[in-house]
Protein backbone atom coordinates (compact mmCIF):
# COMPACT_ATOMS: atom_id res chain seq x y z
CA UNK A 1 0.00 0.00 0.00
CA UNK A 2 1.12 3.58 -0.68
CA UNK A 3 0.34 6.45 1.65
CA UNK A 4 1.11 10.00 0.50
CA UNK A 5 3.65 8.70 -1.96
CA UNK A 6 5.35 6.44 0.57
CA UNK A 7 5.31 2.65 0.55
CA UNK A 8 4.48 0.41 3.50
CA UNK A 9 6.89 -2.22 4.78
CA UNK A 10 5.05 -5.23 3.36
CA UNK A 11 5.35 -3.72 -0.11
CA UNK A 12 9.15 -3.97 0.02
CA UNK A 13 9.32 -7.74 0.40
CA UNK A 14 9.71 -8.85 -3.20
CA UNK A 15 11.38 -5.75 -4.63
CA UNK A 16 14.91 -6.34 -5.81
CA UNK A 17 17.80 -4.20 -4.58
CA UNK A 18 17.64 -1.91 -7.61
CA UNK A 19 13.97 -1.15 -6.97
CA UNK A 20 14.52 -0.61 -3.25
CA UNK A 21 17.36 1.81 -3.94
CA UNK A 22 15.06 3.72 -6.32
CA UNK A 23 12.49 4.11 -3.52
CA UNK A 24 15.12 5.80 -1.37
CA UNK A 25 16.30 8.00 -4.22
CA UNK A 26 12.77 9.18 -4.98
CA UNK A 27 11.75 9.69 -1.35
CA UNK A 28 9.15 6.91 -1.30
CA UNK A 29 10.99 5.18 1.52
CA UNK A 30 13.83 5.95 3.88
CA UNK A 31 16.80 3.66 4.58
CA UNK A 32 15.48 3.12 8.11
CA UNK A 33 12.07 2.07 6.78
CA UNK A 34 13.64 -0.45 4.41
CA UNK A 35 15.87 -1.76 7.18
CA UNK A 36 13.12 -2.06 9.78
CA UNK A 37 10.94 -3.93 7.30
CA UNK A 38 13.80 -6.35 6.57
CA UNK A 39 14.45 -6.85 10.29
CA UNK A 40 10.77 -7.63 10.85
CA UNK A 41 10.87 -10.23 8.09
CA UNK A 42 14.06 -11.80 9.47
CA UNK A 43 12.57 -12.04 12.96
CA UNK A 44 9.40 -13.63 11.61
CA UNK A 45 10.81 -16.02 9.00
CA UNK A 46 14.05 -17.13 10.59
CA UNK A 47 12.30 -18.96 13.41
CA UNK A 48 11.67 -21.73 10.89
CA UNK A 49 14.37 -21.22 8.27
CA UNK A 50 17.44 -20.68 10.51
CA UNK A 51 19.22 -18.70 7.81
CA UNK A 52 20.62 -15.88 9.98
CA UNK A 53 23.13 -16.78 12.69
CA UNK A 54 24.24 -13.33 13.80
CA UNK A 55 22.50 -9.97 13.78
CA UNK A 56 23.70 -6.38 13.98
CA UNK A 57 20.32 -4.67 13.96
CA UNK A 58 21.21 -1.82 16.30
CA UNK A 59 24.40 -0.96 14.42
CA UNK A 60 22.55 -1.09 11.11
CA UNK A 61 19.84 1.24 12.41
CA UNK A 62 22.47 3.76 13.47
CA UNK A 63 24.10 3.48 10.05
CA UNK A 64 20.74 3.90 8.33
CA UNK A 65 20.30 7.25 10.06
CA UNK A 66 23.85 8.57 9.69
CA UNK A 67 24.99 7.18 6.31
CA UNK A 68 25.39 9.65 3.48
CA UNK A 69 23.31 8.82 0.41
CA UNK A 70 26.08 8.64 -2.17
CA UNK A 71 26.14 5.01 -3.19
CA UNK A 72 23.90 3.47 -5.85
CA UNK A 73 22.37 1.11 -3.26
CA UNK A 74 22.00 3.64 -0.47
CA UNK A 75 19.69 2.32 2.22
CA UNK A 76 19.25 -1.23 0.88
CA UNK A 77 19.53 -3.95 3.56
CA UNK A 78 21.65 -7.02 2.90
CA UNK A 79 23.10 -9.99 4.75
CA UNK A 80 26.67 -11.28 4.68
CA UNK A 81 27.66 -14.94 4.72
CA UNK A 82 29.49 -15.94 7.88
CA UNK A 83 32.63 -16.74 5.92
CA UNK A 84 35.08 -14.12 4.59
CA UNK A 85 33.73 -10.60 3.80
CA UNK A 86 34.31 -9.70 7.45
CA UNK A 87 33.24 -6.41 9.00
CA UNK A 88 35.11 -4.47 11.68
CA UNK A 89 34.21 -5.47 15.23
CA UNK A 90 31.64 -8.06 14.22
CA UNK A 91 31.79 -11.79 15.05
CA UNK A 92 32.95 -14.24 12.39
CA UNK A 93 32.59 -17.96 13.10
CA UNK A 94 32.63 -19.75 9.76
CA UNK A 95 30.55 -22.51 11.27
CA UNK A 96 33.31 -23.30 13.80
CA UNK A 97 32.27 -23.89 17.39
CA UNK A 98 35.67 -22.87 18.73
CA UNK A 99 35.41 -19.39 17.16
CA UNK A 100 32.04 -18.80 18.79
CA UNK A 101 33.40 -19.98 22.14
CA UNK A 102 36.32 -17.53 21.80
CA UNK A 103 33.99 -14.76 20.56
CA UNK A 104 36.25 -14.08 17.57
CA UNK A 105 35.66 -10.67 15.99
CA UNK A 106 37.11 -9.24 12.83
CA UNK A 107 39.55 -6.36 13.36
CA UNK A 108 38.63 -4.58 10.12
CA UNK A 109 36.48 -4.58 7.01
CA UNK A 110 37.58 -6.73 4.11
CA UNK A 111 37.95 -4.80 0.86
CA UNK A 112 34.76 -6.39 -0.43
CA UNK A 113 32.80 -5.36 2.67
CA UNK A 114 34.19 -1.83 2.36
CA UNK A 115 33.06 -1.59 -1.27
CA UNK A 116 29.60 -2.85 -0.40
CA UNK A 117 29.39 -0.27 2.41
CA UNK A 118 30.49 2.47 0.03
CA UNK A 119 27.74 1.38 -2.37
CA UNK A 120 25.23 2.15 0.38
CA UNK A 121 24.23 -1.32 1.59
CA UNK A 122 23.20 -1.73 5.22
CA UNK A 123 24.57 -4.94 6.78
CA UNK A 124 21.97 -6.37 9.12
CA UNK A 125 23.51 -9.74 9.95
CA UNK A 126 25.42 -12.84 8.93
CA UNK A 127 24.08 -16.03 7.40
CA UNK A 128 24.52 -19.69 8.19
CA UNK A 129 27.24 -21.71 6.48
CA UNK A 130 28.67 -25.21 6.89
CA UNK A 131 31.84 -25.41 8.93
CA UNK A 132 34.73 -23.92 6.92
CA UNK A 133 32.39 -23.76 3.91
CA UNK A 134 33.38 -27.30 2.92
CA UNK A 135 29.92 -28.71 2.17
CA UNK A 136 27.20 -28.33 -0.46
CA UNK A 137 24.51 -28.28 2.23
CA UNK A 138 24.15 -25.85 5.13
CA UNK A 139 23.81 -28.01 8.24
CA UNK A 140 26.67 -27.13 10.62
CA UNK A 141 26.65 -28.78 14.03
CA UNK A 142 27.23 -25.32 15.51
CA UNK A 143 24.03 -23.67 14.30
CA UNK A 144 21.91 -26.52 12.95
CA UNK A 145 20.38 -26.77 9.48
CA UNK A 146 19.09 -23.95 7.34
CA UNK A 147 15.81 -24.91 5.65
CA UNK A 148 14.90 -24.35 2.03
CA UNK A 149 11.97 -21.89 1.73
CA UNK A 150 10.50 -23.94 -1.12
CA UNK A 151 10.32 -27.04 1.07
CA UNK A 152 11.59 -26.85 4.66
CA UNK A 153 12.47 -30.54 4.61
CA UNK A 154 15.02 -29.88 1.84
CA UNK A 155 18.50 -28.41 1.83
CA UNK A 156 19.03 -24.86 0.56
CA UNK A 157 22.38 -25.97 -0.82
CA UNK A 158 25.74 -24.78 0.38
CA UNK A 159 27.96 -23.37 1.36
CA UNK A 160 26.09 -20.07 0.90
CA UNK A 161 22.82 -21.75 1.88
CA UNK A 162 21.89 -19.28 4.62
CA UNK A 163 22.25 -16.39 2.20
CA UNK A 164 20.18 -18.18 -0.45
CA UNK A 165 17.36 -19.04 1.97
CA UNK A 166 17.27 -15.45 3.21
CA UNK A 167 16.92 -13.96 -0.28
CA UNK A 168 14.51 -16.61 -1.56
CA UNK A 169 12.18 -16.16 1.43
CA UNK A 170 12.07 -12.37 1.08
CA UNK A 171 14.09 -11.41 4.16
CA UNK A 172 16.43 -9.22 2.10
CA UNK A 173 16.79 -8.58 -1.64
CA UNK A 174 20.45 -9.58 -1.79
CA UNK A 175 23.00 -11.49 0.28
CA UNK A 176 26.72 -12.06 0.00
CA UNK A 177 28.15 -15.44 -0.91
CA UNK A 178 31.43 -16.99 -1.91
CA UNK A 179 32.16 -19.87 -4.22
CA UNK A 180 35.04 -22.34 -3.93
CA UNK A 181 33.42 -25.28 -5.73
CA UNK A 182 29.89 -24.06 -6.44
CA UNK A 183 28.92 -22.40 -3.16
CA UNK A 184 27.04 -19.52 -4.83
CA UNK A 185 25.63 -21.45 -7.79
CA UNK A 186 24.45 -24.56 -5.92
CA UNK A 187 22.34 -22.60 -3.37
CA UNK A 188 21.05 -20.38 -6.18
CA UNK A 189 19.82 -23.50 -7.95
CA UNK A 190 18.28 -24.99 -4.80
CA UNK A 191 16.47 -21.77 -3.87
CA UNK A 192 15.39 -20.37 -7.25
CA UNK A 193 17.82 -17.45 -7.44
CA UNK A 194 20.42 -15.86 -9.70
CA UNK A 195 23.92 -16.86 -8.66
CA UNK A 196 26.97 -15.58 -10.55
CA UNK A 197 30.48 -16.79 -9.84
CA UNK A 198 32.56 -14.04 -11.44
CA UNK A 199 35.89 -14.56 -13.15
CA UNK A 200 38.86 -15.27 -10.94
CA UNK A 201 40.14 -12.07 -9.29
CA UNK A 202 37.18 -10.02 -10.51
CA UNK A 203 36.68 -9.02 -6.86
CA UNK A 204 39.44 -8.62 -4.29
CA UNK A 205 40.08 -10.98 -1.37
CA UNK A 206 42.21 -8.36 0.37
CA UNK A 207 43.59 -7.02 2.50
CA UNK A 208 44.06 -10.31 4.32
CA UNK A 209 44.36 -12.59 1.31
CA UNK A 210 45.71 -12.45 -2.22
CA UNK A 211 44.42 -15.93 -2.94
CA UNK A 212 42.29 -18.16 -0.75
CA UNK A 213 42.35 -21.95 -1.00
CA UNK A 214 44.77 -21.52 -3.86
CA UNK A 215 43.03 -19.95 -6.84
CA UNK A 216 39.51 -21.35 -6.40
CA UNK A 217 37.76 -18.72 -4.25
CA UNK A 218 35.39 -16.23 -5.87
CA UNK A 219 33.04 -13.81 -4.08
CA UNK A 220 29.80 -12.17 -5.16
CA UNK A 221 26.10 -12.20 -4.19
CA UNK A 222 22.83 -14.09 -4.52
CA UNK A 223 19.97 -12.09 -6.00
CA UNK A 224 16.49 -12.37 -7.47
CA UNK A 225 17.26 -10.45 -10.67
CA UNK A 226 19.96 -10.30 -13.30
CA UNK A 227 20.05 -6.51 -13.08
CA UNK A 228 20.99 -6.69 -9.39
CA UNK A 229 23.71 -9.22 -10.10
CA UNK A 230 25.17 -6.96 -12.78
CA UNK A 231 24.90 -3.66 -10.91
CA UNK A 232 26.42 -5.06 -7.72
CA UNK A 233 29.35 -6.42 -9.70
CA UNK A 234 29.93 -2.88 -10.94
CA UNK A 235 30.45 -1.64 -7.38
CA UNK A 236 32.65 -4.52 -6.19
CA UNK A 237 34.79 -5.37 -9.21
CA UNK A 238 38.37 -4.32 -9.66
CA UNK A 239 41.81 -4.93 -8.20
CA UNK A 240 42.79 -3.54 -4.82
CA UNK A 241 46.28 -2.56 -3.64
CA UNK A 242 48.52 -5.59 -3.30
CA UNK A 243 46.35 -8.08 -5.18
CA UNK A 244 48.64 -10.61 -6.90
CA UNK A 245 46.67 -10.44 -10.15
CA UNK A 246 43.37 -9.10 -11.45
CA UNK A 247 40.74 -9.87 -14.06
CA UNK A 248 40.70 -7.84 -17.25
CA UNK A 249 38.41 -4.81 -16.79
CA UNK A 250 35.13 -4.76 -18.73
CA UNK A 251 34.62 -2.50 -21.71
CA UNK A 252 31.63 -0.83 -20.04
CA UNK A 253 29.58 -1.15 -16.85
CA UNK A 254 27.96 -4.53 -16.37
CA UNK A 255 24.56 -2.96 -15.72
CA UNK A 256 24.54 -1.69 -19.32
CA UNK A 257 24.74 -5.30 -20.54
CA UNK A 258 21.27 -5.98 -19.12
CA UNK A 259 18.97 -5.74 -22.14
CA UNK A 260 21.84 -5.58 -24.63
CA UNK A 261 21.54 -7.92 -27.62
CA UNK A 262 23.74 -11.00 -27.04
CA UNK A 263 23.75 -11.80 -30.76
CA UNK A 264 23.59 -15.37 -31.99
CA UNK A 265 25.84 -17.41 -29.70
CA UNK A 266 27.32 -20.87 -30.15
CA UNK A 267 25.92 -22.73 -27.15
CA UNK A 268 26.84 -26.31 -26.38
CA UNK A 269 25.00 -28.32 -23.75
CA UNK A 270 26.09 -31.31 -21.69
CA UNK A 271 24.09 -33.39 -19.20
CA UNK A 272 26.75 -35.82 -17.93
CA UNK A 273 28.87 -35.10 -14.86
CA UNK A 274 32.50 -34.15 -15.57
CA UNK A 275 34.90 -36.87 -14.55
CA UNK A 276 32.30 -39.63 -14.26
CA UNK A 277 30.15 -39.12 -17.37
CA UNK A 278 27.11 -40.15 -15.33
CA UNK A 279 23.88 -38.65 -16.63
CA UNK A 280 22.24 -36.18 -14.27
CA UNK A 281 18.87 -36.77 -12.58
CA UNK A 282 15.95 -36.47 -14.99
CA UNK A 283 14.85 -33.18 -13.37
CA UNK A 284 18.27 -31.65 -14.07
CA UNK A 285 18.24 -33.05 -17.60
CA UNK A 286 14.76 -31.62 -18.17
CA UNK A 287 15.96 -28.19 -17.01
CA UNK A 288 18.83 -28.22 -19.51
CA UNK A 289 16.76 -29.53 -22.39
CA UNK A 290 14.02 -26.97 -21.78
CA UNK A 291 16.60 -24.17 -21.64
CA UNK A 292 18.27 -25.43 -24.82
CA UNK A 293 14.95 -25.24 -26.66
CA UNK A 294 14.35 -21.75 -25.33
CA UNK A 295 17.82 -20.61 -26.39
CA UNK A 296 17.29 -22.03 -29.86
CA UNK A 297 13.98 -20.15 -30.15
CA UNK A 298 15.86 -16.96 -29.28
CA UNK A 299 18.15 -17.40 -32.27
CA UNK A 300 21.19 -19.09 -30.75
CA UNK A 301 23.07 -22.02 -32.29
CA UNK A 302 22.45 -24.79 -29.77
CA UNK A 303 23.79 -28.33 -29.94
CA UNK A 304 24.98 -31.07 -27.58
CA UNK A 305 28.71 -31.10 -26.94
CA UNK A 306 30.99 -33.74 -25.49
CA UNK A 307 33.27 -31.08 -23.98
CA UNK A 308 35.62 -34.01 -23.46
CA UNK A 309 38.34 -31.87 -21.89
CA UNK A 310 36.18 -31.72 -18.76
CA UNK A 311 36.70 -35.46 -18.26
CA UNK A 312 40.50 -35.39 -18.32
CA UNK A 313 41.95 -36.64 -15.01
CA UNK A 314 44.17 -33.67 -14.09
CA UNK A 315 41.70 -31.97 -11.77
CA UNK A 316 40.02 -35.01 -10.27
CA UNK A 317 43.27 -36.76 -9.35
CA UNK A 318 44.75 -33.80 -7.50
CA UNK A 319 41.84 -32.11 -5.73
CA UNK A 320 41.53 -34.46 -2.71
CA UNK A 321 45.10 -33.78 -1.58
CA UNK A 322 44.81 -30.06 -2.25
CA UNK A 323 41.56 -29.78 -0.28
CA UNK A 324 43.06 -31.70 2.63
CA UNK A 325 46.03 -29.34 2.71
CA UNK A 326 43.68 -26.35 2.65
CA UNK A 327 41.76 -27.57 5.71
CA UNK A 328 45.04 -28.22 7.54
CA UNK A 329 46.10 -24.65 6.74
CA UNK A 330 42.73 -23.31 7.95
CA UNK A 331 43.17 -25.04 11.31
CA UNK A 332 46.73 -23.79 11.71
CA UNK A 333 45.81 -20.26 10.63
CA UNK A 334 43.07 -20.07 13.24
CA UNK A 335 45.46 -21.51 15.82
CA UNK A 336 47.85 -18.66 15.12
CA UNK A 337 45.11 -16.01 15.31
CA UNK A 338 43.79 -17.38 18.59
CA UNK A 339 47.24 -17.91 20.09
CA UNK A 340 46.68 -21.61 20.86
CA UNK A 341 47.26 -24.81 18.95
CA UNK A 342 43.88 -26.20 17.95
CA UNK A 343 43.63 -29.98 17.58
CA UNK A 344 41.74 -31.40 14.64
CA UNK A 345 39.13 -32.64 17.12
CA UNK A 346 37.66 -29.13 17.34
CA UNK A 347 36.35 -29.68 13.81
CA UNK A 348 33.45 -31.72 12.54
CA UNK A 349 34.37 -35.30 11.57
CA UNK A 350 34.94 -34.82 7.85
CA UNK A 351 36.97 -31.65 8.33
CA UNK A 352 38.97 -33.32 11.11
CA UNK A 353 39.76 -36.19 8.72
CA UNK A 354 40.87 -33.74 6.04
CA UNK A 355 42.98 -31.74 8.51
CA UNK A 356 44.84 -34.90 9.54
CA UNK A 357 45.28 -36.06 5.96
CA UNK A 358 46.60 -32.66 4.93
CA UNK A 359 49.58 -32.97 7.27
CA UNK A 360 51.03 -35.62 4.98
CA UNK A 361 50.76 -33.45 1.83
CA UNK A 362 54.24 -32.18 1.02
CA UNK A 363 55.10 -28.85 -0.58
CA UNK A 364 56.24 -30.75 -3.65
CA UNK A 365 52.92 -32.56 -3.88
CA UNK A 366 51.04 -29.27 -3.47
CA UNK A 367 52.99 -27.62 -6.29
CA UNK A 368 52.71 -30.65 -8.54
CA UNK A 369 48.95 -30.84 -7.92
CA UNK A 370 48.54 -27.14 -8.63
CA UNK A 371 50.42 -27.44 -11.91
CA UNK A 372 48.39 -30.50 -12.89
CA UNK A 373 45.09 -28.73 -12.29
CA UNK A 374 46.34 -25.70 -14.22
CA UNK A 375 47.22 -27.87 -17.21
CA UNK A 376 43.77 -29.41 -16.99
CA UNK A 377 42.23 -25.92 -16.89
CA UNK A 378 44.04 -24.89 -20.07
CA UNK A 379 42.52 -27.83 -21.89
CA UNK A 380 39.02 -26.92 -20.72
CA UNK A 381 39.39 -23.21 -21.47
CA UNK A 382 40.44 -24.02 -25.03
CA UNK A 383 36.87 -25.14 -25.74
CA UNK A 384 35.87 -21.46 -25.73
CA UNK A 385 38.61 -20.61 -28.20
CA UNK A 386 37.42 -22.96 -30.93
CA UNK A 387 34.02 -24.50 -30.23
CA UNK A 388 31.79 -22.49 -27.91
CA UNK A 389 30.68 -19.10 -26.73
CA UNK A 390 28.69 -20.56 -23.84
CA UNK A 391 28.40 -23.98 -22.22
CA UNK A 392 25.03 -25.00 -20.75
CA UNK A 393 24.89 -27.67 -18.03
CA UNK A 394 22.82 -28.54 -14.98
CA UNK A 395 23.95 -26.55 -11.97
CA UNK A 396 23.55 -29.63 -9.80
CA UNK A 397 23.27 -33.29 -10.78
CA UNK A 398 20.03 -33.72 -8.77
CA UNK A 399 17.27 -31.68 -7.06
CA UNK A 400 17.83 -30.26 -3.55
CA UNK A 401 18.52 -33.13 -1.18
CA UNK A 402 16.55 -33.87 1.96
CA UNK A 403 18.04 -32.31 5.06
CA UNK A 404 20.19 -34.85 6.86
CA UNK A 405 21.42 -36.62 3.73
CA UNK A 406 24.80 -34.86 3.87
CA UNK A 407 24.68 -33.65 7.47
CA UNK A 408 28.07 -33.67 9.23
CA UNK A 409 27.15 -36.68 11.38
CA UNK A 410 25.01 -38.57 8.84
CA UNK A 411 27.72 -40.68 7.20
CA UNK A 412 31.35 -41.60 7.58
CA UNK A 413 33.75 -38.75 6.73
CA UNK A 414 34.80 -40.59 3.58
CA UNK A 415 31.20 -41.02 2.42
CA UNK A 416 30.44 -37.36 3.11
CA UNK A 417 33.45 -36.20 1.12
CA UNK A 418 32.42 -38.40 -1.81
CA UNK A 419 28.82 -37.15 -1.69
CA UNK A 420 29.93 -33.52 -1.65
CA UNK A 421 32.27 -34.08 -4.60
CA UNK A 422 29.43 -35.67 -6.57
CA UNK A 423 27.09 -32.76 -5.83
CA UNK A 424 29.66 -30.20 -7.01
CA UNK A 425 30.61 -32.07 -10.18
CA UNK A 426 29.17 -29.49 -12.60
CA UNK A 427 30.28 -26.39 -10.70
CA UNK A 428 33.75 -27.14 -9.28
CA UNK A 429 35.53 -27.35 -12.65
CA UNK A 430 35.01 -23.65 -13.26
CA UNK A 431 36.54 -22.68 -9.94
CA UNK A 432 39.67 -24.38 -11.26
CA UNK A 433 39.52 -22.68 -14.66
CA UNK A 434 38.47 -19.34 -13.14
CA UNK A 435 35.80 -18.78 -15.80
CA UNK A 436 32.59 -16.89 -15.02
CA UNK A 437 29.55 -19.13 -14.51
CA UNK A 438 25.98 -18.31 -13.57
CA UNK A 439 23.05 -20.36 -12.29
CA UNK A 440 19.58 -19.26 -13.40
CA UNK A 441 16.17 -20.39 -12.05
CA UNK A 442 14.61 -21.57 -15.29
CA UNK A 443 12.91 -24.79 -14.19
CA UNK A 444 10.79 -26.19 -11.34
CA UNK A 445 10.14 -29.90 -10.99
CA UNK A 446 6.85 -31.69 -10.30
CA UNK A 447 7.37 -31.25 -6.56
CA UNK A 448 7.69 -27.48 -6.96
CA UNK A 449 11.44 -27.41 -6.26
CA UNK A 450 13.66 -25.01 -8.22
CA UNK A 451 16.15 -26.65 -10.59
CA UNK A 452 18.84 -24.27 -11.86
CA UNK A 453 20.85 -24.39 -15.05
CA UNK A 454 24.44 -23.24 -15.36
CA UNK A 455 25.85 -21.08 -18.15
CA UNK A 456 29.63 -20.77 -18.50
CA UNK A 457 31.49 -18.21 -20.62
CA UNK A 458 35.12 -17.63 -21.51
CA UNK A 459 37.46 -16.05 -18.98
CA UNK A 460 36.56 -12.42 -18.21
CA UNK A 461 33.35 -12.56 -20.28
CA UNK A 462 30.78 -11.82 -17.61
CA UNK A 463 29.33 -9.42 -20.16
CA UNK A 464 28.29 -12.35 -22.36
CA UNK A 465 26.65 -14.13 -19.43
CA UNK A 466 24.79 -11.03 -18.27
CA UNK A 467 23.40 -10.29 -21.75
CA UNK A 468 22.30 -13.90 -22.19
CA UNK A 469 20.90 -14.22 -18.66
CA UNK A 470 18.89 -11.03 -19.07
CA UNK A 471 17.51 -12.30 -22.38
CA UNK A 472 16.43 -15.54 -20.71
CA UNK A 473 14.93 -13.66 -17.76
CA UNK A 474 12.79 -11.66 -20.17
CA UNK A 475 11.76 -14.71 -22.19
CA UNK A 476 10.99 -16.92 -19.18
CA UNK A 477 10.55 -14.57 -16.19
CA UNK A 478 10.82 -16.01 -12.72
CA UNK A 479 10.17 -12.96 -10.51
CA UNK A 480 6.58 -13.98 -9.76
CA UNK A 481 7.55 -17.49 -8.69
CA UNK A 482 7.87 -17.38 -4.92
CA UNK A 483 7.87 -20.00 -2.17
CA UNK A 484 4.75 -20.39 -0.07
CA UNK A 485 4.75 -18.10 2.97
CA UNK A 486 6.52 -19.50 5.99
CA UNK A 487 3.98 -20.15 8.74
Amino acid sequence: MIDNGRMAGDEFTWLDATAQAELVRTGQASPLELLDAAIARIEKLDVELNAVVGTRFDQARREAVTARGEGPFHGVPMLLKDFLCHTAGDPVHGGMRVLRERDWRAPSDSYLAARLRAAGFLFCGRTNTPELATSITTEPLLHGPTRNPWNPARSPGGSSGGSAAAVASGMVPVAHGNDMAGSIRIPASACGLVGLKPSRARTSLGPEFGEYWGQVTHEHVLTRSVRDTAAILDVTAGAAPGDPYSAAPPDRPYRTEVGADPGSLRIGFRITSPGTCETAHFDSVAAVERTARLLESLGHQVAPTAAAALDAPGMFDTMPALLAAVVTWELDAWSERLGEQLPSSVLEPMNAMLAEAGRSVTATQWLAGSLSSQRWARGVAALWEDELDVLLTPTTPAPPAELGYLAPDAKSPEELAAGIATGAAFTAPFNITGQPAISLPLHWNAEGLPIGVQLVAAQDREDVLIRLAAQLEEAAPWSERRPAPVS
